[in-house]
C-alpha cells in the first residue's frame, strides 16, 4: 500500500515536473521571464492534479479486488439504517424505504435491521406530508417497532448533527448503521453483505460502497450515469488499491461501527463565522479521517453490487450542490494539520482542496497567456540566467499545442484505456455491446470536453465566493425533472457569456496567434445557457446505455411497483393532510 502511494505520488510529480520543463524549455523567441516562471507553475500544479486522476485510473486497471470469503450463517448484530431527510418528496423518499424492508425481508434477515427516518425538514407542509407518508409506510410494511421517525426541532449540526443525534439518543441499541442519502437505493442482500464483513473483521469501523447513478433521464443526466458506470468502477478500484486501510467515506451508502463511530467521530464546530468557521460541511472526509486516527479501519469495497443513488439532472443542479463541496473542502484547510492524523488523511484533505483551485489555476494561466504580450521582455533579456538549459524559439501557439497535447492525454488517454480493458474483458455487454459502448465513450469525451469550461467558470466562482466570505448554506437538493428553460439558463449563466467573450476580446487585441486555441475553451462559455438548456433536456439517444437499464435490478423493480401504488393514492393522502 505505502509502495502504490509513493509511486503514483512520484509518477504524478513527475510528470508535473515534465510539464513544468518543457513550458520553460520551449520558451518564445524572446526569451522568458518571471511571467513565464509562473505560468510554468501553474501548469506543475494543474499537471499534477490531472496526473493523479490518470495514474489512480491505470492503477485500477491493473489491480483486481481481493478475493473475500463469503460467510453464512445468521446475522448476529442489530444494524440501524439511517435514512436523512431535509425537505425530500417524502412518497418519493419512503417508497425507497418499503422497497428496501421487503428486499431485506426476502433475505431471511430483516429482523436484524431497523430504519430510522432522521427528519431535518424545515418546511411544516413537507414536515405534515411526511407525518402522512409515514403512516402509509408503517401501514404498507406491518414496519411498527422497525421503522421510526422523527423530526429535529433544531437542525444543529445538519446531516452530520442529525446522524450524531441518532447515535446519542440510539445508538447503543445497534453494533452497525448503514448510511444512506435520501435518494439512496440498496439492495437487501448488499445491506447483509456488508454487515458479514463487518462482524468478520473487529478492526473495520467503516465500510464504503461504489453507489451507482440510476434512474437519470436527461442529456446531461445520462451522460453522468454512463461515465459513473463505466469508469467510476475502475478509479475506484484504484482509490481502494492506494488508500487501503485509511480509505473514503463519501458520506452515504456505507456502513459504520457505531462503537467506533461514537467514539471517534465527535466533529467540532469551528471557530469564527462560516465559510471557514461553523459546522463541518464536508464532515463525511472528516470522520473518515478520525477513524483512522483511533486506529480503524476505513476500506472502500468496490465489489460490492446493488447499491445505488440518483444524481442531478441538469448542469445547474450539479454546480448548486458542487458549491456546498467546494466551501466543505476548502473549509478542511483549517483541520490539515490537526493532531494526530494519518499522513494520508492529511494528503487526502489537500486533495480535496486541489480539486477545486486546479481550475482557478487553469484560468490563471490562460489569463497569463493571453496577457504575456503586455510583459514581454526585450528580445535580448534573460531575466532568469540561471536556467540550466538552452531555451528553444517556438511560437506561443506551438506552446498552446504542446500544452493541449499534454492535456488532453491526460484527460482522455485513460477513458479509453478503460473502454479497451472492457471490450477485452467483455464488459461492454451491460452497455450495449463494444460498438455502442465505443460510440458511447467517444460522446462522452466531446460532451465533457466542450461542458468542461462551464464547470471550470462555476468552480472558479465558488472558490472566490468561499475566499471572499460568502457562505452558500446547505440548500435542498432538487430532484425528478431537471428540464431548464433558455431563459433559466440565461439567468444562471449569462456572466459566464460574458466572461468568454471578454476572453476573446482581450485575446484579439492582445495575444490573436492564441484566438484559435482558446476557442474550445471560450466558445463554449459564449454559448453556455445553450449548452445548459440542451443537456437537460430528455434524452432520446440509445447511446450511454448502463447495465441497470438493460436489466433492471431486482430493487429497483421493487420500488417501482410501490412508488406506482403509492401514486394512485396521491389525491386521497393530500386530501387528508
Amino acid at each position: 500500500m505505502h509502495l502504490t502511494r509513493t509511486i503514483t505520488l512520484t509518477a504524478s510529480i513527475l510528470a508535473a515536473g515534465l510539464g513544468f520543463f518543457v513550458f520553460l524549455q520551449f520558451g518564445a523567441s524572446d526569451g522568458f521571464d518571471s511571467l513565464d516562471l509562473i505560468r510554468a507553475l501553474l501548469i506543475f500544479a494543474s499537471t499534477f492534479w490531472l496526473a493523479w486522476g490518470a495514474f489512480t485510473a491505470l492503477l485500477g486497471l491493473t489491480s483486481r479486488p481481493p478475493v473475500r470469503e463469503r460467510s453464512t450463517g445468521l446475522l448476529r448484530a442489530m444494524t440501524a439504517i439511517l435514512v436523512p431527510v431535509y425537505n425530500e418528496d417524502p412518497v418519493a423518499t419512503f417508497a425507497r424505504i418499503a422497497a428496501m424492508d421487503a428486499s431485506l425481508r426476502a433475505t431471511g434477515a430483516g429482523d436484524r435491521f431497523h430504519f430510522a427516518i432522521l427528519s431535518d425538514t424545515r418546511n411544516d407542509e413537507v414536515a405534515a406530508r411526511e407525518r402522512i407518508w409515514f403512516l402509509r409506510l408503517l401501514a404498507d410494511t406491518h414496519g411498527e417497532g422497525r421503522i421510526f421517525y422523527r423530526r429535529r426541532t433544531q437542525n444543529k449540526g445538519r446531516k452530520a448533527g442529525n446522524i450524531e443525534d441518532f447515535i446519542k439518543r440510539a445508538g447503543a441499541a445497534y453494533e452497525f448503521a448503514i448510511i444512506l442519502d435520501a435518494d439512496s437505493l440498496m439492495e437487501g442482500a448488499t445491506m447483509v453483505e456488508m454487515v458479514r464483513r463487518m462482524e468478520a473483521d473487529p478492526e473495520l469501523g467503516l465500510l464504503q460502497t461504489l453507489p451507482n447513478i440510476i434512474r437519470a433521464k436527461s442529456r446531461f443526466g445520462r451522460t453522468m450515469q454512463f461515465a459513473g458506470a463505466f469508469y467510476s468502477p475502475v478509479f475506484a478500484r484504484g482509490l481502494a488499491m492506494m488508500q487501503g486501510r485509511t480509505g473514503p467515506f463519501w458520506g452515504h451508502n456505507a456502513i459504520v461501527r457505531v462503537k467506533a463511530f461514537a467514539q471517534s467521530c465527535g466533529l467540532p464546530e469551528l471557530s469564527g463565522r462560516p465559510p471557514f468557521g461553523g459546522h463541518i460541511l464536508s464532515h463525511d472526509y472528516v470522520e473518515a479521517a478520525l477513524l483512522a486516527r483511533a486506529g480503524w479501519t476505513v476500506r472502500v469495497d468496490d465489489d460490492l453490487a446493488g447499491s445505488y443513488e440518483e444524481a442531478p439532472e441538469n448542469i445547474i443542479d450539479h454546480a448548486k450542490r458542487d458549491r456546498r463541496w467546494c466551501q466543505g473542502n476548502l473549509q478542511h484547510a483549517r483541520l490539515i494539520f490537526a493532531p494526530g492524523l494519518k499522513g494520508w488523511s492529511r494528503f487526502v484533505f489537500v486533495q480535496g482542496i486541489l480539486a477545486y483551485i486546479a481550475p482557478v489555476f487553469w484560468l490563471a494561466f490562460l489569463a497569463a497567456s493571453i496577457a504575456a504580450p503586455l510583459f514581454a521582455p526585450p528580445i535580448d533579456y534573460f531575466p532568469i540566467d540561471y536556467w540550466p538549459f538552452p531555451v528553444l524559439p517556438v511560437s506561443q501557439v506551438s506552446k498552446a499545442l504542446l500544452l493541449a497535447l499534454g492535456v488532453g492525454g491526460l484527460l482522455f488517454l485513460p477513458k479509453l484505456l478503460i473502454l479497451l480493458d472492457a471490450v477485452l474483458r467483455r464488459r461492454t455487454r451491460g452497455f450495449g455491446g463494444s460498438i455502442r459502448a465505443l460510440q458511447s465513450t467517444l460522446t462522452e469525451l466531446l460532451f465533457s470536453s466542450i461542458t468542461a469550461p462551464i464547470f471550470l467558470m462555476f468552480q472558479t466562482r465558488s472558490v472566490l465566493q468561499v475566499l471572499r466570505g460568502a457562505d452558500g448554506g446547505w440548500p435542498a437538493q432538487t430532484r425528478g425533472d431537471g428540464t431548464l428553460s433558455f431563459r433559466d439558463s440565461w439567468a444562471a449563466s449569462h456572466w459566464i457569456v460574458t466572461t468568454g467573450a471578454v476572453v476573446l476580446a482581450f485575446a484579439q487585441w492582445l495575444s490573436p496567434q492564441l484566438v484559435p486555441w482558446l476557442l474550445p475553451v471560450a466558445l463554449p462559455m459564449v454559448l453556455a445557457p445553450a449548452l445548459i438548456s440542451w443537456s437537460s433536456r430528455p434524452s432520446r439517444t440509445m447511446l450511454f446505455t448502463t447495465p441497470t437499464e438493460q436489466q433492471l435490478p431486482a430493487i429497483m423493480s421493487l420500488n417501482d411497483r410501490i412508488l406506482s401504488r403509492w401514486s394512485a393514492d396521491l389525491p386521497d393522502q393530500t386530501a387528508a393532510a
